[in-house]
């Protein structure tokens, strides 16, 4: 049975690499273009991880993160911020909001899976 990852990722071009990486390693992916929808991605598909872009319309990664992880249910899912915030301290924000992991845009396509799948395991 493949990993599952809920992949929530508003721009159209990063969704479709992304996608592609991860099935490329194994993953079944379920995508999401906004946080709302996002959320009921989750809830219905109940992945093995989400990979949460942070600078979305309407509803940002933080409080997408943060409506999953008060959500019983959902709170136990490791939500990987994907960003290309990479100024000093975007890291720790998103640590400190309850993300298990953060990998900056661009992507590496040769290590993004790897670093996805040591986020599942803890690393």
């Amino acid at each position: 049975m493949p990993l599952k990852a809920v992949l929530i990722e508003d721009n159209e071009n990063n969704r479709y690499l992304l996608t592609l990486l991860l099935r490329h390693a194994g993953f079944e992916v379920v995508a999401a273009t906004d946080g709302r929808s996002g959320i009921e991605t989750v809830r219905r598909e109940a992945p093995h991880v989400v990979l949460l872009d942070i600078q979305m319309p309407e509803m940002d990664g933080y409080e997408v993160a943060a409506a999953l992880k008060n959500d019983p249910h959902l709170a136990h899912i490791p939500v990987v911020g994907v960003s290309s915030f990479a100024m000093p301290g975007d890291r720790d924000r998103a640590m400190r909001a309850g993300f298990a992991g953060y990998i900056e845009k661009p992507v590496d396509p040769e290590r993004f899976a790897q670093s996805v799948m040591a986020f599942l395991q803890g690393k």
